[in-house]
């Protein structure tokens, strides 16, 4: 029986690593898998060597401070690898982890097959790391068309997949009477994957909240979160007192919910894509400290956050970033673009010409099928 080690390390790389897996489980069923993953994967009834948020740190002042911790899962997580002996490493985004994991398992065992999905950003910065990938990864796949003139250059074996959450969907209905009450018309609101996120934006998004509610009776104000956080996001709801708004973490509800809102406010991230792909216009928040804002203004060499506005080379999304994200900036730009039907339009037309270009409707079967690819012709 052939070998898969999933290795990702936050919860947008479990999500993009369960689509693929998804796809290659209705086709193979004759594969064993072992992986470092979340919820995703375990409800494909993948085991994880241990839980993401031991390996989900955020921002270089917290990678620097937990540096020997890092270090130890590395070197845990490569031994656990190398004892499974898998024919493939499939290693998903979060490149300061999986990477180094995948150089070492390379380094130690030459046999087994590394592919890697989501490039690192190199035309973010750090162009020079192409070089250092060509030495342990045998294959990269890619999200967006424009990434592959860089690993070419280099000599390294690339795949354009498209984004496997740009995909169709079936649509199933699903009852959300439940959660949104009396007719309201639904806002959603994207605090972030990881707790570090949550713990900076919440603060600021529940003060947009209190103030969007003196001007707007209408709304329903639902936050997307995460099984592991959903909890923690509806307690401090309560406490607030909140009577229009609610938080969720199930995946198909969370979809139903985005394809019912009327806009959207999200941390800079893979869900911008989502929501274009569900044209629903909206603007991107992010906020971190002082430090990490310092370096990466330094290495950053697009004047984007949002791969939206990096694509299209102009600020389709309204970007708040830092010290524009506080939440009077928040709600003068959403009250604005919510009073100007013609801007919401024109943002809905533009974000649908850019995101047609990362679309495959094969996404997942294109990913799955270099797996098999490199599987096949193992030892």
């Amino acid at each position: 029986m052939k070998k898969i080690f999933i290795l990702t390390g936050e919860p947008s790389g479990d999500k993009l690593a369960s689509k693929v897996i998804s796809q290659l489980k209705n086709s193979n069923s004759d594969i064993e898998y072992l992986s470092v993953g979340g919820e995703n994967l375990k409800a494909l009834g993948i085991k994880s060597l241990y839980d993401l948020k031991e390996v989900t740190y955020l921002g270089f002042t917290r990678v620097l401070l937990n540096i020997f911790k890092i270090k130890s899962k590395i070197n845990e997580t490569v031994e656990k690898i190398l004892k499974f002996k898998p024919d493939v490493l499939f290693s998903v985004d979060s490149p300061d982890f999986t990477l180094r994991v995948a150089k070492e398992v390379k380094k130690k065992d030459p046999s087994i097959k590394t592919i890697h999905f989501v490039a690192p950003q190199v035309w973010v910065w750090r162009e020079h790391r192409i070089k250092q990938l060509k030495s342990f990864l045998d294959h990269v796949l890619l999200l967006f068309p424009f990434e592959k003139k860089y690993f070419d250059k280099e000599g390294i074996q690339s795949t354009f997949t498209g984004h496997p959450l740009l995909e169709e969907q079936s649509k199933s209905k699903v009852d959300i009477t439940q959660i949104i009450k009396d007719n309201k018309k639904i806002f959603s609101i994207y605090p972030g994957s990881r707790l570090s996120e949550i713990n900076i934006l919440i603060p600021v998004l529940f003060e947009f909240v209190k103030k969007m509610n003196e001007k707007h009776k209408d709304l329903f104000f639902v936050f997307h979160s995460t099984a592991e956080h959903v909890q923690l996001i509806q307690n401090l709801l309560l406490k607030e007192g909140f009577k229009n708004c609610g938080a969720i973490s199930d995946d198909k509800i969370k979809s139903h919910i985005l394809q019912s809102s009327m806009f959207a406010v999200a941390k800079s991230g893979t869900i911008s894509l989502e929501i274009c792909n569900a044209k629903i216009p909206s603007i991107i928040i992010y906020k971190m400290g002082l430090i990490n804002y310092f370096i990466v203004k330094m290495l950053v060499k697009v004047k984007y956050a949002n791969i939206i506005n990096i694509a299209a080379n102009e600020e389709i999304i309204p970007e708040l970033l830092q010290s524009k994200c506080n939440s009077s900036n928040i709600f003068e730009t959403v009250d604005f673009l919510l009073n100007d039907k013609t801007r919401l339009e024109n943002q809905v037309k533009k974000t649908q010409r850019i995101i047609n270009n990362f679309k495959s409707e094969r996404s997942s079967q294109i990913a799955s099928s270099v797996l098999v690819h490199y599987l096949e012709n193992s030892q």
